[in-house]
Parts: structure tokens; C-alpha cells; sequence
């Protein structure tokens, strides 16, 4: 089984949002970052699988986002690797954000992380958790498209 390519911009993407919780609404945010940062990032040693994001006095912030220092960083700092991250939004992409999450079982999370014009950008949506139930829809739904497909190109 060949393993798909993924384009050189994307350094990491969350899978496990798809699979959780149903995504709505798509926006792309930039990073506060440090520089150790963006050359970790630029390694690919990033981690958004156990992120979330949450509005806090008018601002959003990234927590849980794991990036891991290189070996190489400067030596008159001390990295942290989960630090919290501010995100830049605009002022109306913000007030729809905490409109959302103020609404019953919405909540925002990061899908991928990724470079754009050279500078580090974080997609985001807003989203609805999933129940159990849906998930196994969400798998049957799949397999019977790949099955299709299986019969359509055996024909």
C-alpha cells in the first residue's frame, strides 16, 4: 500500500478532528512565534494532534501544540516545547469565533498546520462534536464509497 504524498507546505495536521467532531466553518490564522520555533517548523517537528484553541480577552490562543526543539537552538534560551501561542485573527473573525463557542457543543480546533507566502499560518475551523453514532455513519459512508469506486473501475 503506497503511502500518499503530502504536499512540501503542510508541517502537521490534526486527522482526529475529522474523525471527533464535525467541521463547519474554515479559517486561516498566523503564529506568534520564536525563532527556534520556525526553524523547528521548518524541520517538521511540529505536533497539533492534542491541541485545542480557546478566546480569551479578545485574543485566541493555541494550547497544547507541541513543538519540538532542535538540538541546534540557541543557547541563551530555554525552549518550551507546549508553550501557549497567540493567533492573529481579525477583530470580525474573532467576534464569529466567540459567537460559536459561546452556542451550545461548538468549539474550535486546529485542522493543520502549514506555510503560505513563507511565514507559518494555522487552519482553523469551528465545530461540533460528533456522537458515537455518527462516527460509525461517518465510516460506513466511506467504505461504501470506496467500495463503489472499487466496482466503477473494475467495469
Amino acid at each position: 500500500m503506497a503511502k500518499k504524498k503530502t504536499p512540501t507546505n503542510i508541517i502537521a495536521q490534526n486527522r482526529k478532528a475529522r474523525h471527533e467532531y464535525t467541521l463547519e466553518q474554515f479559517f486561516e490564522a498566523g503564529l506568534v512565534l520564536q525563532g527556534w520555533e520556525v526553524k523547528s517548523l521548518r524541520a517538521g517537528k511540529a505536533n497539533i494532534a492534542e491541541s485545542y484553541i480557546i478566546v480569551k480577552n479578545n485574543e485566541v490562543w493555541l494550547l497544547g501544540a507541541l513543538i519540538t526543539p532542535l538540538n541546534t537552538a540557541s543557547t541563551h534560551i530555554s525552549p518550551e516545547a507546549q508553550r501557549t501561542r497567540k493567533l492573529l485573527l481579525n477583530r470580525k473573525e474573532i467576534d464569529l469565533l466567540r459567537g460559536a463557542i459561546e452556542r451550545k457543543g461548538y468549539t474550535i480546533v486546529p485542522t493543520q498546520l502549514l506555510w503560505k507566502h513563507g511565514r507559518a499560518k494555522i487552519d482553523i475551523a469551528i465545530a461540533k462534536g460528533k456522537k458515537l453514532f455518527d462516527k460509525r455513519q461517518t465510516v460506513k459512508e466511506r467504505d461504501w464509497q470506496r467500495d463503489k469506486a472499487r466496482v466503477l473501475k473494475g467495469n
